[in-house]
């Protein structure tokens, strides 16, 4: 079994959002990531950056380069990276030409992780399984489907992702 250590790089999305309930309204305050780490017990090596805690929507290119320059620095080959939905697939696009020799899954959640119903822990479970098993190349691993950079969407009608191209 592949049990070579995972990067986590985290830049922020609702899976890392909680309420604030003197503001009334979604935010940031830490990652949740080493608590989620040991409630679903992960034992494998795995390190954690942290870039950024931002909703995706403010995600310009010189966060993605960022995100770039992290990837290239981290010493592991296997990284997955939380991010927020709405501007995943273009984050993966940005990465997937750049053929790095490391396997990328960018994952997230459309609901956080401190909220009943929050798709998080599923997602991060098929990002470990697929970086795990996936050959170099960027992917995005939501709704418990594994997508290539360059053929996902996000489908705000339905709330999921999708292929660009449906087989």
């Amino acid at each position: 079994m592949n049990d070579d250590p995972i990067r986590i790089i985290v830049t922020g999305g609702t899976f890392d959002k909680y309420y604030d309930e003197l503001k009334g309204m979604l935010t940031f305050r830490e990652t949740h990531l080493p608590e989620i780490l040991k409630l679903v017990r992960i034992v494998s090596p795995v390190a954690i950056t942290q870039l950024q805690l931002i909703d995706s929507l403010e995600m310009t290119d010189q966060h993605r380069e960022v995100i770039q320059k992290a990837i290239e620095a981290a010493p592991e080959e296997r990284i997955i990276i939380t991010h927020g939905t709405d501007r995943m697939a273009e984050t993966a696009k940005y990465l997937g030409p750049l053929n790095l020799p490391k396997t990328v899954v960018l994952t997230g959640a459309m609901i956080p992780y401190k909220i009943t119903g929050s798709d998080a822990l599923f997602n991060l479970g098929t990002a470990f399984g697929s970086v795990r098993l996936l050959p170099h190349g960027v992917y995005v691993a939501m709704n418990g489907r594994v997508f290539l950079w360059d053929n996902v969407r996000k489908d705000y009608d339905r709330g999921v992702f999708r292929p660009l191209k449906e087989s």
